[in-house]
């Protein structure tokens, strides 16, 4: 390296490293892979605002749909990693590389995770003449009436998974049904033409509070969320914690000082109290995580849906 080329990258490095600890000077893009009003968007929208204020600049929630999130992705993976450009997403970032086909990036690699906001259980309720009250009593119903129909968001969802995870351990059989919405399955659960839903609290809450279907347990190895007086299924059956979540990802590259400044806001704004009441309300549990604690929950979510993927073949063309 010659003198002029030292000279420039000297001269550059403090340049860097004030442009990073500005950050951030102009307004954050925050790219969410789903619909408006649906689960992600609406916890981007309860968080953005105080992150916003922690950081100083105005976050820009966009909703860019498809593919099973790929799109909103991708777009984050080909934008500059300068913090400005960030994912907002779900459980599914651990599922869609593993059962889409043709991607063009890698999720593994692509991403940095920086913390977790919003933890939401699955939970498994019955028709409310299902003959069971609880998971060890619905896996015997089912062991001896094979083919209990189980209704759930999608392929790939964690209550799909979740459904996955007892037929193995539980040793029993179970006819998946996909809709393209909890909201759906839970009325078809009330109506007593579905034997069984794994879906989100939020969901089936109000069919639970009628009577018109009974709440078994929850896929998380913890009580929490709406439902939380429910029995984890891992008390019954242990290897199954199956969450769904919210969290922010920034492009790989992006710097660490950068990263570390998105970190503290996300923090800031799952720790506020209005923020987590307004985030209970609508069935989520506020959860303020480090990027390394997001980063291994990545890292188990990862492994099991690997296993299922492995066991099932289920994939998505």
């Amino acid at each position: 390296m010659n003198r002029r080329t030292l000279l420039a990258a000297a001269l550059a490095a403090p340049a860097v490293a004030r442009a990073q600890d500005a950050f951030p000077t102009r307004p954050i893009r925050l790219l969410v892979p789903y619909s408006p009003g649906g689960q992600s968007d609406t916890v981007a929208r309860l968080v953005a605002p105080k992150m916003a204020a922690f950081l100083g600049q105005n976050m820009v929630v966009e909703n860019r749909t498809g593919a099973g999130g790929s799109i909103a992705a991708g777009l984050v993976v080909q934008a500059p990693a300068d913090g400005y450009t960030l994912l907002f997403e779900s459980f599914a970032f651990v599922v869609v590389p593993l059962i889409h086909h043709g991607l063009s990036f890698d999720y593994e690699t692509a991403f940095a995770p920086i913390g977790q906001a919003v933890a939401l259980p699955y939970v498994l309720a019955v028709r409310k003449d299902f003959p069971a009250d609880d998971l060890p009593g619905f896996i015997r119903a089912v062991k001896a009436k094979p083919g209990a129909t189980y209704g759930t968001p999608g392929i790939g969802t964690p209550g799909h998974l979740a459904g996955v995870l007892l037929e193995q351990q539980g040793g029993i059989r179970l006819e998946h049904v996909p809709y393209r919405g909890g909201a759906d399955a839970a009325r078809d659960c009330g109506a007593g033409t579905l034997d069984a839903v794994i879906i989100t609290a939020n969901s089936i809450k109000p069919f639970i509070d009628d009577n018109r279907a009974k709440g078994i347990a929850l896929t998380s190895a913890d009580q929490r969320g709406t439902l939380a007086m429910l029995p984890p299924m891992a008390r019954t059956l242990p290897e199954i914690d199956l969450t769904s979540w919210n969290g922010l990802f920034a492009p790989a590259a992006t710097p660490a000082p950068v990263r570390a400044r998105l970190e503290a806001a996300l923090q800031h704004a799952t720790r506020d109290p209005e923020t987590v009441h307004r985030l209970a309300l609508t069935g989520n549990d506020a959860v303020s995580t480090s990027a390394a604690e997001f980063a291994e929950r990545i890292r188990r979510d990862r492994a099991v849906v690997k296993r299922i993927v492995a066991a099932t073949g289920m994939k998505i063309e």
